[in-house]
């Protein structure tokens, strides 16, 4: 794969379990290493020969700037790929100037989908006028390596119609109601004991406010209602539902969030509560109604027996609604969060755009 050359920034958990990945490739399929980048250290050369990421740190490579690796880019004597495992919104903003120059992108990074829409059609559109020259694919921006969007695009290429989109999508929302509300009614460790295992278990952000406000699972369905033609302009614009307590979203620390948290345990057992009393049990959903045009994240009780009540562990579920599936939707469910398996949906969409590009 001479002619092809490779860009990766963000070495973390990510980007680590990508690099590994990319080492075991068939050579058919591995493009050319020839940049890396992590926090202050990039590591390249000048002749575009490749490079070791056990290099990297002992590095002495000037920094480039975003717009100094497009052009370093730009200038590779082959078509160039960039990989994209930060989910920083700077590097996000520079997708389409990478994809004007006629480099790809494939990325987990989903604040380049779900930010403005301005930046998605902007994106989109370089992707159109460069004939096939560049590339962008983002599986793993929503459920890591669950082929969650390139089955949302093959339902709407072969002519299907989406009517609505369901789901969990976030393992920490999983992990926290099928331990906090079991279906087989075996729960009764309060609300905020269930977060601090979360958290010790490493399910959470390090804040998990940063999980409880529902941002993470609002950016995944603007990304699903977008690809399902509609114009979400951000996961500012529909309902979510945050489980932050309002006397706790101006807490000073995350240790002072969860200190305080048992003050609230009720209000989290009312809604338990108020499932039960239906037969039913109450889990984080987020909903995109195609045909009303509506995308919502929040609280629902759910029937007992149905997948989304009978998940187990920090597992993601996403059912399409369509024409041809008619009651019966479409499931696909697995771990969706993880170094390795966000790393397997990167490597899965890289070797896509080898093959497009060879």
């Amino acid at each position: 794969m001479s002619n092809l050359y490779l860009a990766v920034i963000g070495v973390g958990g990510v980007g680590t379990a990508f690099l590994s990945q990319l080492a075991a490739l068939p050579a058919a399929c591995r493009p050319t290493l020839v940049f890396l980048s992590r926090s202050s250290k990039q590591l390249y050369s000048q002749n575009y020969s490749a490079v070791s990421a056990a290099d990297l740190q002992s590095s002495t490579s000037k920094l480039l700037s975003i717009p100094d690796l497009t052009q370093y880019l730009s200038s590779a004597p082959g078509k160039a790929i960039v990989v994209d495992n930060t989910s920083n919104q700077d590097v996000a903003n520079a997708y389409p100037a990478f994809l004007r120059s006629g480099i790809s992108v494939v990325t987990p990074n989903k604040k380049a989908f779900s930010g403005t829409l301005q930046l998605w059609t902007d994106i989109f559109s370089a992707v159109e006028q460069s004939n096939g020259k560049a590339l962008v694919y983002h599986e793993s921006s929503i459920g890591a390596g669950l082929p969650v969007i390139s089955t949302l695009k093959d339902l709407i290429a072969t002519g299907d119609r989406v009517t609505k989109i369901s789901g969990v999508f976030s393992g920490t929302m999983s992990f926290l109601f099928n331990s906090f509300a079991p279906a087989d009614g075996s729960g009764n460790a309060k609300w905020s004991q269930i977060v601090a295992q979360a958290k010790e278990a490493g399910y959470t952000e390090p804040d998990p406010r940063d999980d409880l406000n529902g941002l993470d699972v609002a950016r995944k369905l603007t990304i699903l209602a977008r690809l399902a033609g509609l114009k979400v302009d951000g996961p500012e614009s529909f309902p979510v539902q945050s489980l932050i307590p309002k006397a706790l979203e101006s807490a000073g620390s995350s240790d002072e969030f969860m200190k305080r948290l048992p003050e609230f345990d009720g209000e989290m057992e009312q809604y338990k509560e108020d499932a039960v009393k239906q037969g039913k049990v109450v889990r984080y959903v987020g909903n995109v109604d195609v045909p009303k045009g509506e995308v919502k994240v929040g609280l629902e009780f759910v029937e007992k027996g149905t997948p989304i009540a009978s998940l187990r562990g920090s597992d993601n579920l996403i059912m399409f609604y369509t024409e041809r599936y008619g009651a019966n939707p479409l499931v696909i469910q697995g771990a969706g969060a993880g170094g390795d398996v966000t790393a397997m949906g990167v490597t899965g969409d890289l070797i896509k755009v080898v093959e497009r590009l060879r």
